[in-house]
Formats: C-alpha cells, structure tokens, sequence
C-alpha cells in the first residue's frame, strides 16, 4: 500500500485563504460544496474538510496526521499536538489575530477587574475561564453561538472575540480593554504520525512550500542593467534579502543586477535606481521565496 498523508483543511472562514497559499505553494485543491473531501493533485495527500475549531481534535486523537488550525483553538482545549510551522495569514490580512476583551463604548469598564460578578460571552470558553481564574476575577462565562458583537450589554455584559483589523468591533460600538491572546494559522501533526520518517517528511515538505508562498507574498524581484562604473552606486541604494547577483552582458562595460526585495519598498528604490543610471529595471512578481 503506498503511503497516504491525511490532511486537514479548516472550513470557514480559513478556506478560501488556505486553498488559495496552496494554490501559490503549488498544490491545486478543487473544493466542492457536496464534498467534504477535497481533490488534490497529489497522490499522496488526501485532504478533509474540518472546522478549525474542531482540527486539533481529530489530529490528537489521529483521525487526521495533519491540519491546519490556529493555536488558539489548539490552546483551548490543551490538545496535545506537534507544532510543525506557523503560516501567518487569515482571512482577511497577512497578520495574526486578536482575542479580545470588549466591552460596549459607553459602558463603565475600563479593564478585566471591572467585570467581577457579570456575565462574558465568547466562543472561547475555556481559555476565557482560564484566563480570568488566573487574575482571581469570579466571572460568567457563556458559550456563544454567533454574533457575539451583538450581545452586549442585553445579553452579557462583555464579550471575547476574535478580530483582524477591529473595524467590525468598531461598527458594534465596542471598545477593547484588553488583548487576551495572539493567534496565528499553525500547520500540526497528530505526535505518532510525526514519528513516522516518511510522514513528517512529507508535512515538513509542505511546510516549506507554504511558508515560501506566504515570504513571496511580500516579497518582488528586480532585475537591472547598469555601467560597471555605476555598479557601486547603484548597490549602495539596493537593499536585498540576500547579496544581489550580478553578471556580466555581452558587452564588457555593463552588467545585469537581480535582486529580491520589499514590496513596500520598490516605490522608494526604482526612482533612486534611474538617478544612479540604472536601465532597463523590470520589477516581476515571486511564486514562492525559500530561504
């Protein structure tokens, strides 16, 4: 029987962003909405959709050998996994999310001490009556179901919710008095599995590609011509992730210049690149950057 690596896809909100970084790394997934079995073009992965709440659950107990899934809901329940990489993207930003403590703008509270005695509601339950037993502040906490922003102050008197960029919590009229927990994508792998040579092998591969997908999301390549003369100049003002590789042309006096930069910085470096006598500069996109 050949080898076969059961691979979890969170369902949700995660979905669209996780099937397209495996566009980028190089694995097309065809997702179906009468499936929960995605196809994938590699025999020796078979992937399943599952909640990302649920994830860290079937990967411990080996139903999956590897998932993705925030840690957030891997801390929540003290699932006992193995972290292989963290994959920072969401469905929104490439950047981590936030749980936090929010309260509604007009109300009185100004940080978790003021909540003694009412009543929080929040998808994150256990985390959340951990987090305010460590403080020795006597809290209710009630699972919530969905629109969570809503509920207060009718329904409780505070919530814990999960934001990306807070503009929905804003549209609620909530403000944050406190960040309970950082959470990013996390790539896990069931502890047995991860024993297995051929297995980890395969997830760490993986692991690879995603991350170089999610690096050349942020990263561009240039490509230049310059004088020999010039070359000095032209690399003082050059930032690169690694040296920048210089060749030589066909003509003796010039040489090509290929770079990986910032995206964020290329608007800042072309107009320097022209006043150093750079020619020729072509700015192109990057598939995948491994380091």
């Amino acid at each position: 029987m050949s080898n076969k690596l059961k691979l979890g896809i969170p369902k949700g909100s995660l979905q669209d962003a996780t099937v397209a970084l495996f566009e980028r790394a190089g694995w097309h997934i065809g997702v179906s909405s009468r499936s929960y079995f995605p196809s994938i073009d590699d025999k020796e992965i078979e992937c399943m959709l599952v909640r990302a709440q649920e994830m860290a659950r079937y990967v411990e107990h080996g139903a999956l050998d590897a998932g993705l899934t925030g840690n957030d809901w891997v801390i929540e329940n003290e699932h006992q996994v193995e972290y292989i990489t963290s994959l920072t993207y969401s469905k929104v930003s490439r950047q981590k999310v936030r749980w936090v403590l929010c309260v509604p703008e007009d109300s009185p509270y100004q940080k978790p001490e003021d909540l003694a005695g009412k009543t929080i509601a929040t998808e994150l339950v256990e985390f959340t009556k951990r987090y305010f037993a460590s403080k020795n502040i006597p809290v209710k906490v009630e699972f919530s179901w969905g629109a969570t922003e809503v509920k207060p102050p009718t329904l409780a008197d505070a919530i814990v919710e999960v934001t990306e960029t807070g503009s929905s919590l804003r549209a609620n009229r909530l403000r944050i008095i406190e960040t309970l927990m950082e959470s990013e994508t996390q790539l896990i792998m069931n502890k047995a599995a991860a024993g297995d040579a051929w297995k980890r092998a395969k997830v760490e591969n993986l692991a690879m590609m995603l991350q170089g997908a999610i690096a050349a999301q942020r990263q561009v390549g240039l490509m230049l011509n310059v004088e020999k003369k010039n070359l000095d100049a032209v690399l003082s003002v050059l930032p690169s992730l690694n040296s920048p590789t210089v060749s030589h042309l066909s003509n003796s006096e010039w040489v090509a210049v290929n770079t990986i930069l910032e995206e964020t910085v290329v608007r800042d470096v072309i107009p320097k690149l022209k006043a150093s006598n750079a020619t020729g500069i072509v700015e192109y996109p990057l598939n995948k950057v491994v380091l």
